[in-house]
């Protein structure tokens, strides 16, 4: 493995495979503006095209097979952790009390329907009477609760394993897809089994895969969009070492100044689709579109400039960014709006009849300009919007953004005492508790707190690309929540950021590692540190599992995962 060699901008720095510390060689004294100089002396143009390809992107290491073992493996934990007892508790617990029942109601209704007081007892029973045909104002779209739905229909909505069974595989699932982002992102299936195992073992990523909420659907859409803006820079950067190699070949400079075209970028497609599934889920998902859309352009701009071409940051920024802006953001709306499409189709949806039932009627109707089945819509947009505003309202465990890296306040999603007759045969002790307490893993997110320092270094100091493509997660999932501390917020919204934790402390890790060039004996306490997180992490997995899966333990042994008293 080579040493990492000087970066071309700021998002731009040639990674290597497994250590985020080696040293990089010494810059070339060269202004920042300048477009880095090819070599062209005797060389072909498939010797070129190497050249730059090694200069745009880094080698994979390591056996595609092993990888992709060693990314099954993790996931097979990751499914146990989440599926086994995931009917406990056999009752609907927090926010399932509002997405179980939409879910239910748009496989019956075809919409959202209201249901009677207090019909949770009766649904969790098997009895459904409580369901009303009158549409309920609800104030998410209907992705999630769809996926939702599509697990009851496979199970059945008279058990839990119907209602929460989507959450669960979304969630195996999502490990997964870090394992093969991770081996992208480091070029190593080492450091991406390592992201993996650590999302896997995370108290937020298993509670919120155990329970029909709607974050862990918004975290796999983001997650899946940013594994395809990552597979968007590498093709993206091998077409244009492919065709500046060619240009430069034929005619020792390029042509035209902002460099070569480079085609359809058809993962940035695919990106556009989940971020506009992710937005179908909660609205939180347009910030993701926001921070990507940036970080294609400035990946595009820099790649430009390591190939040489003269104008490069006019290349990137129009030549490449009008066009991604362009499959980025109508894509992802179009999706957003395609999602919508029953609510068009029914009725009888909530304020689907607004335009003309009361929005004709009024002394000074609103925007008569629109057609009345967008109009409607656009009025339930902007309900939707004053209620996220002005979402003030006292709860135990709302939490202030600034603690979630950290986990200062965990979201209780169910808890029961019992100290009874029962309670020996519940759990071998006097007084028993079954809890669900989404509080994450503290080796993984303490941890992580501490290596994201060592990220913001590496980013700002060094400009590793990986570094940077890290703290987009974090700007896409996690600084937004800062504009709306005021409002009832809760910890258990990191979900959506867990991934880019996991991301953070395993570029740590790598640099513990160190490169494979240095003397084993120079490496060994890195090594043997690293190894040390990575067991940790998983032996507290093991004893936190049971307070965030509902199982009955002791009482004095729940109260040794209350490490802060904030956690209560």
């Amino acid at each position: 493995m080579s040493p990492e060699r000087a970066p071309d901008a700021a998002l731009d720095a040639p990674p290597q495979a497994v250590s985020a510390a080696t040293p990089p060689e010494p810059r070339v004294s060269r202004r920042w503006w300048h477009p880095r100089e090819v070599d062209l002396t005797g060389r072909s143009a498939a010797e070129i095209e190497q050249s730059l390809t090694d200069r745009l992107l880094n080698p994979a290491t390591g056996s595609r097979l092993w990888g992709w073992i060693g990314a099954l493996l993790v996931t097979a934990v990751a499914g146990v952790l989440r599926l086994v007892h995931l009917d406990r508790p056999a009752r609907l617990v927090f926010d399932e009390t509002y997405y179980v029942k939409q879910a239910y109601s748009l496989l019956t209704l075809g919409y959202e329907g209201d249901w009677n007081e207090e019909p949770d007892e009766n649904f969790a029973a098997g009895d459904f009477s409580d369901l009303r045909t009158e549409a309920d104002y609800v104030v998410h779209p209907s992705v999630g609760k769809w996926m939702i739905a599509f697990g009851m229909r496979l199970l059945g909505a008279e058990t839990p394993w119907g209602w929460r069974i989507s959450a669960a595989v979304i969630g195996t699932l999502s490990v997964l897809l870090l394992a093969r982002i991770g081996r992208r992102l480091f070029s190593s299936a080492l450091l991406g089994c390592t992201a993996a195992l650590f999302l896997a073992v995370d108290g937020v990523h298993i509670t919120m895969s155990r329970v029909a909420i709607l974050d862990v659907f918004l975290q796999f859409w983001i997650l899946a969009a940013f594994g395809a803006v990552l597979l968007d820079r590498e093709q993206y950067r091998r077409r244009l070492a492919a065709r500046a190699a060619t240009e430069l070949a034929s005619h020792g400079r390029f042509r035209d100044p902002w460099g070569p075209r480079v085609g359809m970028r058809w993962w940035l497609l695919v990106a556009a689709v989940c971020l506009g599934l992710a937005c179908g889920v909660k609205w939180s998902g347009i910030y993701a579109v926001a921070v990507f859309g940036i970080v294609v352009v400035a990946w595009s701009i820099t790649a430009r400039r390591a190939v040489g071409a003269p104008l490069w940051f006019g290349g990137g920024a129009l030549r490449d960014g009008i066009p991604s802006f362009l499959a980025l953001v109508p894509t992802a709306a179009a999706v957003y709006v395609l999602t919508w499409l029953p609510w068009w189709l029914n009725p009888n949806s909530y304020n689907r009849q607004w335009a003309t039932d009361v929005n004709a009627a009024a002394q000074a109707p609103q925007r008569t300009w629109m057609p009345d089945w967008l109009n409607s819509w656009w009025e339930y947009h902007l309900k939707m919007w004053d209620f996220h505003n002005g979402l003030v309202s006292e709860h135990t465990y709302m939490s202030h953004p600034a603690g979630w890296l950290i986990q200062w306040r965990p979201t209780s999603f169910a808890w029961r005492d019992v100290e009874d007759a029962t309670s020996m045969d519940l759990c071998g002790a006097e007084r028993c508790v079954g809890a669900i307490t989404s509080v994450g893993n503290p080796i993984v997110w303490w941890g992580a707190a501490l290596a994201l320092l060592l990220v913001l270094w590496a980013a700002l100091r060094r400009g590793d690309w990986r570094a940077w493509a890290i703290l987009t997660g974090y700007a896409a999932t996690y600084l937004p929540w800062f504009a709306y501390a005021h409002r009832t917020i809760f910890t258990f919204y990191t979900v959506a950021l867990v991934p880019f934790v996991a991301l953070a402390l395993t570029f740590a890790i790598g640099a513990l590692l160190g490169s494979r060039e240095l003397p084993l004996r120079e490496r060994r306490p890195g090594i043997w540190t690293a190894a040390a997180i990575v067991i940790l992490a998983v032996v507290v997995g093991a004893f936190y599992w049971p307070v965030w899966s509902n199982q009955w333990v002791p009482y004095w042994f729940w109260r040794l995962h209350i490490l802060l008293p904030s956690w209560v």
